[in-house]
């Protein structure tokens, strides 16, 4: 978490930085700029905030009656937008940031620090085990898209699109249950139990992007194009995300 929270304030530190910067330069407030075509160039730098839903495709049946509750992810990029000088509506934007996902589950316990080649899903519905129990991972991540944007003039009232992929670093999972319960549900000890390790998590991940929205608020999706674990450590699975992005571009 440390790493994450340092990374978000290197974001809006530099984002900071660039408004002063463009403050003191355009006061007075000069004309703005216009490419050949007449459209305003826009600012290039901006933040990219997005909240999901989150799945994963190919979970066998042991582990998906297990999974209970609401899944949820959330991503936030620092973003640099280039407009295509002889296209204004096209854009390439390339970025970094960080991309979060909390999968839920209930009466199951994953041990990420086992000794075994496999890695455990184990359903301990029958003896005791955690009311909330999830597994999450955070990624360090580089995201690349290419956009479309109806009125570049007017980006707040504009019907905006994008694809593309990002590829990202492994820098944490773990694995959190809180309030153990006996058999029965009754409560034996409030408290949480976290377990960190990396061993059986892909250390890299590479996935597909879309989203299509209407001013700063978009609908995304997203696609891992590689397993969630490593090769022969357990079912082959892949993170999708569905969810909402706020982004001035």
């Amino acid at each position: 978490m440390k790493k994450i929270a340092f990374i978000i304030g290197c974001c809006l530190f530099v984002s900071f930085g660039f408004s002063q910067d463009s403050a003191m330069i355009i006061s007075p407030a000069p004309a703005a700029k216009v490419n050949p075509l007449g459209a305003p160039k826009r600012a290039a730098d901006h933040l990219m905030f997005q909240v999901s839903s989150d799945h994963w495709a190919g979970m066998p049946d042991s582990i998906s009656s297990h999974q209970k509750g609401f899944s949820r992810g959330f991503n936030a990029y620092f973003m640099f937008d280039k407009q295509f000088k002889n296209a204004p509506k096209y854009s390439i934007a390339i970025g970094a940031g960080i991309s979060t996902s909390n999968m839920v589950f209930k009466a199951m316990n994953i041990d990420l620090k086992s000794n075994t080649t496999l890695l455990p899903f184990t359903a301990v519905d029958s003896t005791n085990h955690f009311k909330k129990y999830k597994l999450a991972t955070s990624y360090v991540e580089i995201p690349l898209e290419f956009r479309y944007m109806s009125k570049p003039s007017e980006p707040n009232k504009s019907i905006k699109a994008a694809i593309g992929f990002k590829a990202g670093t492994l820098v944490n999972a773990h694995t959190k249950g809180k309030t153990l319960l006996d058999k029965n549900n009754n409560t034996i000890n409030s408290y949480i139990e976290k377990e960190n390790n990396k061993r059986f998590i892909s250390g890299t991940r590479y996935t597909a992007t879309a989203r299509l929205g209407y001013g700063i608020i978009s609908v995304f999706g997203t696609y891992q194009l590689n397993n969630i674990l490593k090769d022969a450590v357990g079912p082959n699975m892949k993170l999708f995300q569905v969810g909402l992005t706020i982004s001035a571009l």
